[in-house]
């Protein structure tokens, strides 16, 4: 009997382990992006966490593990979401179409990835040069966006010579440098930038000028 219950308990510890474990990440991403990572702790972490701070260790065993765990999540999630989008499955324009909305609108819900990043920056990537997976998570987009590339030079509707790796850098920066300045520019602009309607009009005007830019030249 008592065998029993213990076999029965083991999937409730495994499932509130990752529930712990997903909460201190979550919280962490909060902390390290409104903060960085000098201005986060763990004392506070773990406060909003609902947990004792010996548990942060147990799990991470430092806060620049815990930090770096933090910025995989952040690009992972991003990729698996891109992931979602199913470009290989539209018309090579409407492809990347979607793909600047798509981060364009990211960026509208949450800036956490930029606050981060930012974060990130500032320390030359310090941290996340000791990442043994990140650099394998933009893998796949890139080469998206390389079939996407070479599906519209077949069919006339994109030009050649484009450089995927390019080309996504410049689809995410035309979106990154927008949000990432959007305080500073809506105050020497005169411009509150975070309105929906100034919002739609740079969503419209940055997928005109992605597609703009791809599409063959004139004569």
């Amino acid at each position: 009997m008592t065998a029993a219950g213990e076999v029965s308990q083991k999937p409730v510890r495994r499932r509130d382990s990752a529930a712990t474990r997903a909460r201190i990440m979550r919280v962490a991403a909060r902390e390290f992006a409104s903060k960085g990572y000098e201005g986060a702790g763990t004392d506070e972490i773990a406060a909003k966490a609902a947990i004792n701070k010996r548990m942060i260790y147990h799990y991470f065993s430092s806060k620049e593990l815990l930090y770096l765990a933090v910025l995989e999540e952040a690009y992972r999630r991003a990729r698996v979401a891109e992931q979602k989008l199913e470009l290989d499955s539209l018309e090579p324009l409407a492809a990347l179409q979607r793909f600047v909305e798509f981060n364009f609108d990211s960026f509208v819900r949450d800036r956490t990835f930029i606050n981060l990043l930012a974060t990130e920056n500032l320390q030359k990537a310090k941290v996340l040069k000791k990442s043994a997976q990140v650099s394998s998570f933009n893998s796949p987009i890139i080469q998206a966006v390389g079939r996407i590339i070479a599906r519209g030079e077949a069919a006339g509707s994109i030009r050649k010579g484009l450089d995927p790796l390019q080309l996504w850098i410049t689809m995410i920066g035309t979106c990154y440098f927008f949000f990432s300045n959007i305080y500073t520019l809506s105050v020497i602009l005169e411009t509150k930038f975070d309105e929906p309607e100034v919002l739609a009009a740079r969503r419209a005007h940055v997928v005109d000028f992605v597609l703009n830019a791809v599409r063959p030249h004139a004569g």
